[in-house]
């Protein structure tokens, strides 16, 4: 599956094996068009690449849909 995604400006919090784990809301699309909702907990560009610029495009986001805060059941969500 491919899928494009934009980082949005909604970070949760999600409980994994006993931690909490923030998690940023990204947003998209499939390949074919269907809506997806993603929770990102970690993200790194390799070392070789311009790390100034990853960086400041990790500073671009938007507010997220209703529709991407209400895709994830609330027991995820602390």
């Amino acid at each position: 599956m491919r899928m494009t995604i934009e980082s949005t400006d909604h970070v949760v919090e999600i409980l994994h094996k006993g931690a909490v784990v923030p998690a940023r809301v990204w947003e998209g699309k499939t390949e074919r068009g269907a809506p997806v909702a993603v929770l990102v907990t970690r993200i790194a560009a390799h070392l070789d690449s311009d790390q100034a610029e990853f960086e400041q495009d990790l500073k671009e986001t938007r507010p997220p849909s209703p529709q991407a805060i209400e895709a994830f059941p609330m027991r995820l969500i602390l």
